[in-house]
């Protein structure tokens, strides 16, 4: 009963998270307009997404150290506290700054949620319930931008976000009496205090690159960004190595599980995740629908994706055999992504809504798995810190593969559009009031601008079959996860 008192507790706060990702997008234009900044309207977005990113490895080292219970409800608290300060900003910076704080907190209640789960079961049942845990994110993709809308038309903007708290409250009165006392890992002798500064310097500058490569507006503090990002990396691997305590422990990709695993965790981000925001564009344009069916097929993918999920986790906990779903999800995902690439344009849009639900279902058949395989091959003193490094090359794969994407559909479209239109005022609503010749004319454009993409996105999936095949043999484990060693146990071992 207490266990799924638990799943239930974090499966509420795992989609207040992903929830307020998704909810914010159909409210921006409002807030934009009432706060007057017009220009700082992506931050809302783009200042959740980055700072839930760069302190994955901080907060699942902490996990480790401090306890996963300690640093999932200061995560909850700090998230309702940051959903109030967001409905009461009076200005754009005080919005963002709201957001900086909420996707800091949201990254510590994604994160400990995966590892609390992994702490309280064995490597078989695990995969049941992270799949249930890992509905969060489509279920929030499926609901959050009506909600959004819904909330903003008829409560105003402001709800979007105080709508968290009667809810994160209750998930925290249930998670005060469900989530176990886990015993930390041993007091690190050395936090890895530079590793922690490089890392998160690193990667805020390749965050900040691809989000101003996307906007095609900064070229020279896009390349700066760029080579600082670079440096950065160079030199934390350099300072990982010699640290005593890192915060990415290098010598776990000399595992072969967590190595093929990271690399299926990175190939979602890329392969998928970063795809779906231009989904609708790509509809609206080349098949010439609106705004509101055009959203048919993402929905699609992520229908596919949730019921796979649920499916192999389901399936995965009751065999106990794992390396098959990877294997088939990776060759589904890069069969659907190759047929969107030759599919002609013109045909009824159920097609395109078909495959890309398969696409969906691929991904979604080793989505939560691959956490759960991965977490089982580390010790179980680094859980969080494991579970962060899947995590991590999840969203920095999606975030810089969707800026190259979106620099790649503006650059072809704006090269290849004919005397007259352009691309920075092209608009579906436009393309519809056109002739008949130049809205077959457009369609064929996006048609051949999205084909390679394609094609590079079934080849990221093709690259996925590797990972999978390379996935050791085996079954997940019955045995209970043993708890780390205390400091006193460490020290009279």
């Amino acid at each position: 009963m207490r266990l799924r008192l638990l799943v239930i507790s974090l499966l509420t706060v795992s989609f207040l998270g992903a929830l307020d990702h998704t909810v914010v997008s159909t409210s921006l234009a409002t807030v934009a307009g009432e706060l007057g900044a017009l220009k700082l309207m992506s931050w809302v977005v783009v200042g959740y997404t980055l700072a839930s990113t760069v302190l994955l490895p901080v907060l699942g080292k902490l996990g480790d150290v401090l306890g996963a219970r300690r640093i999932f409800l200061s995560s909850l608290v700090m998230f309702l506290a940051a959903s109030l300060a967001c409905g009461f900003s009076q200005d754009m910076a005080w919005l963002i700054a709201a957001r900086v704080l909420q996707g800091m907190s949201s990254a510590g209640l994604q994160l400990m949620s995966q590892t609390i789960i992994a702490r309280v079961t064995s490597q078989r049942e695990r995969p049941r319930y992270m799949a249930i845990i890992g509905a969060a994110f489509p279920i929030a993709v499926l609901v959050g931008p009506v909600l959004g809308g819904a909330i903003t038309d008829y409560w105003g903007w402001q709800w979007v976000f105080w709508i968290n708290i009667p809810v994160g409250a209750a998930a925290l009165a249930l998670a005060l009496v469900a989530v176990p006392h886990l015993e930390p890992g041993p007091m690190p002798r050395h936090f890895d205090v530079a590793g922690a500064a490089v890392f998160t310097a690193a990667l805020v500058a390749l965050v900040l690159a691809a989000t101003w490569a996307a906007e095609r507006s900064a070229g020279p503090a896009t390349a700066a960004a760029l080579a600082i990002s670079m440096l950065g990396f160079v030199a934390f691997y350099f300072v990982e190595r010699r640290a005593p305590e890192p915060v990415v422990p290098l010598h776990f990709f000399a595992n072969r599980t967590i190595a093929a695993g990271t690399a299926l965790s990175a190939i979602i981000g890329v392969g998928l995740f970063s795809i779906t925001a231009y989904l609708p564009t790509y509809v609206q344009m080349a098949y010439q629908t609106t705004a509101t069916v055009s959203g048919l097929v993402p929905i699609a993918t992520v229908f596919g994706m949730l019921t796979s999920n649920l499916l192999t986790g389901w399936l995965a906990s009751r065999t106990g055999r794992y390396r098959i779903f990877p294997i088939l999800g990776t060759s589904l995902g890069a069969a659907g992504l190759f047929v969107m690439a030759v599919l002609p344009a013109g045909l009824p849009l159920w097609v395109p809504m078909i495959v890309m639900a398969v696409v969906g279902m691929g991904t979604g058949a080793f989505m939560s798995l691959i956490v759960t395989v991965v977490q089982g091959a580390a010790p179980a003193s680094q859980t969080g810190t494991i579970t962060a490094t899947i995590n991590l090359v999840r969203q920095v794969g999606s975030t810089v593969a969707t800026a190259i994407i979106g620099g790649m559909i503006g650059f072809g479209v704006a090269a290849l559009l004919p005397a007259g239109l352009d691309a920075s005022t092209l608009t579906p609503q436009l393309v519809k009031g056109a002739a008949p010749a130049v809205q077959a004319s457009v369609a064929q454009i996006y048609a051949s601008v999205f084909t390679p993409i394609f094609i590079a996105l079934a080849a990221t999936y093709a690259v996925g079959i590797v990972a999978a095949v390379l996935l050791p043999h085996g079954r997940l484990s019955d045995e209970p996860v043993p708890a780390p060693q205390t400091t006193s146990e460490s020290l009279s071992a």
